[in-house]
């Protein structure tokens, strides 16, 4: 197994680990919000690597038997005039997603992603990493919790 930066190559299995990460969250969405669109598989991907590309981003792969079976994908997100006005804003990574094959899991497949993309946002000088975790996605919640990874907003929700 081993981890690269992303390639054509590629694209099928990236296609098919989003969809298989969006068909997880709907099953544990408990607002049954989520959907998969027709459209997800083809569209998302392209999406998520532009929002990469436009957001000085990387996105690396788990390789394992020729397959991509894992993936993360982070950027670096430009402050706007809001944020400088009530926040220090140091420079941040973020986390966009993150997803290993049920397949491939119990493998360290997930921490070798995370320290990859550390990795990279220490190289360009990022003081702090976001993510957004599902709040019904326990097992994302604890692996990043034993990560050092530590809450500091919550969204709450109440249907009308």
């Amino acid at each position: 197994m081993k981890i690269i930066e992303y390639e054509d190559k590629y694209l099928e299995d990236i296609k098919d680990l989003l969809v298989e990460l969006e068909e997880y969250i709907i099953s544990i969405d408990q607002d049954n919000l989520d959907v998969l669109h027709k459209e997800y598989r083809e569209k998302m991907v392209i999406l998520d690597l532009n929002e990469v590309k436009d957001n000085n981003g990387k996105c690396f792969i788990a390789i394992e038997d020729n397959k991509a079976v894992g993936l993360i994908m982070g950027c670096i997100f430009p402050y706007d005039e809001y944020d400088y006005l009530d926040y220090k804003c140091p420079k941040r990574g973020e986390i966009t997603e993150l997803i290993v094959s049920k397949k491939s899991r119990i493998k360290g497949i997930g921490t070798l992603l995370m320290n990859k993309m550390e990795d990279y946002f220490k190289s360009v000088g990022c003081e702090y990493i976001f993510v957004d975790v599902f709040a019904y996605n326990k097992n994302a919640i604890n692996f990043y919790d034993k990560k050092g990874y530590h809450s500091r907003m919550f969204t709450k929700i109440k249907k009308i």
